[in-house]
């Protein structure tokens, strides 16, 4: 007696079928529902996390006036997320940004916005896990491990022995599988939701202003050519830091249920909840804090305010969400990091591909990436404990990178509509049809328009205090070129001879049925 192998149920076929089309063959677990995948597309974004992580700088550059920078940057990157949901409904796979760019453009570009995105991720698990000194000091100063926070080097020093745990963690739970990310992640975003919405009410209770405190300037403006414009630019980029990293949820297509009609979905809401979310924290924020006046709502930022506002005792049980969520971000932003070094090795398209490539055969998750990742995150850190300005730089550097890989999708994306060979999925699927066009042109415009403001080399942002070097101040414009110039070298001179996608990871055609044999002579 035979048996034959049961054949994939007609949704597991439909789910990989777009595997198909790379020519890979379907090896990560399915387990991701509706749900997870939205929550992996906002826990990356973080409502908590960026906001307050960034508020000081936002407020110290342009004033209350700042709020407007979050609207703007939000038409802009919708504009770049619609293109992404219509991409992540044809091609739900893991390192979305890489092969998107491989598809719709061609190898060298897929492989360079690939590059860049990967950098860029491991720099931003860096710069994330910092945030935990901008929180856990002022919830207790038992968390002030090095000095009393006085010394020049003591919180520098401190940020990366906290960031250090924050990155084992995230480490050790990636490399456990998907599953068990999944479910922190979701737990960590539904706190983070309901903390958030809390937080809206609670201030909202609070309010000492009306609304129109967004038209103050406070006079940031004040030396520069083009007055509060010039401020206003410079603060927009505390608004252009945290609303990306909604691609996160397509990228997660491999091990998702659905993925071609839950990750569009997921990447719009994502980005929506976090703009509506965001903006009302940060203009209730403004509206009820006692005075608008001193410095410490540009040194402590957001976290003055929870104080200000809610007192000790409710204010440091936010402040503890406010942990949990730059805990559930990191790991968020990892993840996506290890899912694009997947996809690039599959493609023998990194060092070592055919290691970084192998799936653990319990936990079906990539785990060499998972620690080679975490150990770079690691060293990135050094750099901050007595220099944490050059890591500032570094931070915008990863930024940066991320916006010109999203132009790496969405420029060819508009160079194939123009030229009649983009097909959007069908079957009912998300597409923008006739608005297209005309919404590709807005992420292509508005994604060259930000890169510009954010490596614009201004002193107020990259040179802004001792010791003033003009390679800080230079730094964005020099690392970049660099990173992208001897990558895309690497890859002409040696990686383009290797590339395709590795026997292991391959597709293979449906063997055709041998003949039968003629009967014998008549």
């Amino acid at each position: 007696m035979t048996t034959t192998a049961q054949p994939p149920s007609d949704k597991q076929g439909q789910d990989d079928a777009e595997l198909a089309e790379f020519g890979y063959k379907p090896e990560l677990r399915r387990t991701l529902g509706n749900f997870h995948t939205f929550a992996a597309g906002i826990s990356y974004i973080s409502i908590l996390t960026g906001t307050f992580q960034l508020f000081y700088f936002g407020y110290g550059s342009g004033g209350p006036a700042y709020w407007w920078s979050w609207p703007m940057v939000f038409v802009g990157q919708f504009t770049v997320a619609l293109c992404f949901a219509e991409l992540a409904a044809r091609y739900p796979v893991a390192g979305s940004v890489y092969n998107w760019s491989k598809k719709i453009g061609n190898p060298h570009l897929g492989w360079l916005a690939g590059w860049m995105m990967l950098i860029a991720s491991i720099v931003s698990i860096a710069a994330v896990a910092l945030a935990y000194q901008l929180t856990l000091p002022q919830i207790s100063s038992f968390f002030q491990f090095v000095g009393d926070g006085t010394g020049t080097y003591d919180v520098a020093t401190n940020a990366v022995i906290l960031a250090a745990v924050l990155i084992l963690f995230t480490t050790l739970v990636n490399a456990f599988g998907v599953k068990l990310m999944a479910t922190i992640n979701t737990a960590g975003v539904f706190i983070e939701l309901i903390a958030t919405v809390v937080l809206i009410v609670l201030f909202a209770a609070h309010i000492t202003r009306g609304p129109q405190v967004v038209m103050d300037t406070q006079s940031t403006g004040t030396g520069y050519g083009a007055g509060y414009l010039g401020a206003f630019l410079v603060a927009s980029l505390a608004s252009a830091y945290v609303m990306y990293g909604f691609d996160t949820a397509a990228s997660l297509g491999e091990e998702s249920l659905d993925p071609s009609r839950n990750a569009p979905r997921a990447i719009i809401r994502a980005i929506v909840a976090s703009f509506v979310l965001g903006g009302l924290i940060l203009l209730l924020a403004l509206m009820s804090v006692s005075s608008l006046k001193g410095e410490k709502l540009s040194t402590d930022g957001l976290q003055f305010i929870v104080l200000d506002v809610l007192g000790p005792t409710a204010g440091k049980a936010m402040l503890w969400c406010v942990l949990i969520a730059v805990t559930v971000c990191a790991l968020a932003v990892h993840t996506a990091a290890i899912r694009l070094a997947f996809a690039m090795a599959r493609d023998n398209n990194l060092p070592a591909s055919s290691r970084l490539a192998r799936c653990h055969p319990r936990f079906q998750t990539p785990v060499l990436p998972t620690v080679i990742i975490g150990i770079l995150a690691l060293a990135i850190l050094v750099v901050n404990i007595r220099q944490p300005q050059i890591f500032t730089v570094v931070t915008s550097i990863g930024i940066i990178m991320i916006y010109l890989a999203y132009l790496g999708v969405t420029a060819p994306m508009l160079v194939a509509r123009l030229r009649g060979k983009w097909q959007p999925a069908g079957d009912g699927k998300f597409s923008l049809g006739r608005w297209g066009l005309p919404v590709n042109i807005l992420a292509v415009v508005w994604g060259a328009a930000m890169t510009i403001n954010l490596i614009w080399p201004r002193a107020s942002v990259y040179n802004a205090t001792a010791p003033f070097h003009w390679y800080l101040q230079w730094g964005a414009v020099l690392f970049v070129a660099v990173i992208a110039g001897g990558g895309f070298a690497y890859y002409w001179f040696v990686q383009r001879h290797k590339t395709g996608v590795l026997a292991e990871h391959r597709l293979e055609a449906p063997a055709a049925t041998a003949p039968s044999p003629a009967p014998a002579g008549d």
